[in-house]
């Protein structure tokens, strides 16, 4: 007896067109053309989940060398003085603290710069 594939051909078909919903015209109708809309779009989300991380780490730094100029040291000066005096602390969590609490940053500023 031999195997049919007609329903699981259907199912994979399916997938495809409901990953594709949403996309203009023939690419979200005909399965050919959904497949490579949908892998293409894959790539797109691949690489733009790695570009996120790159973006964000430089939204901190920004942050926190205009947080660091204000209290008139430079972004380099301030992490090499977190660095020397043992304060371990991730630039996300330094950008927050930058933006929200300035009087805890500007005390974090105060031990980095005797640090130095």
């Amino acid at each position: 007896m031999r195997i049919k594939r007609s329903v699981n051909a259907l199912k994979k078909r399916r997938a495809i067109l409901k990953q594709a919903k949403g996309y203009r015209g023939s690419k979200s109708k005909l399965y050919r053309i959904a497949r490579q809309a949908v892998m293409k779009s894959g790539q797109y989300a691949y690489i733009g989940r790695r570009l996120k991380k790159r973006n964000f780490r430089s939204l901190w730094i920004t942050r926190i060398n205009a947080a660091c100029r204000l209290n008139n040291v430079s972004y380099s000066q301030f992490m090499h003085g977190l660095k020397v005096s043992g304060i371990n602390l991730n630039r996300k969590i330094l950008a927050d603290m930058a933006v929200n609490d300035a009087e805890g940053f500007a005390t974090l500023v105060a031990t980095a710069k005797k640090a130095i």
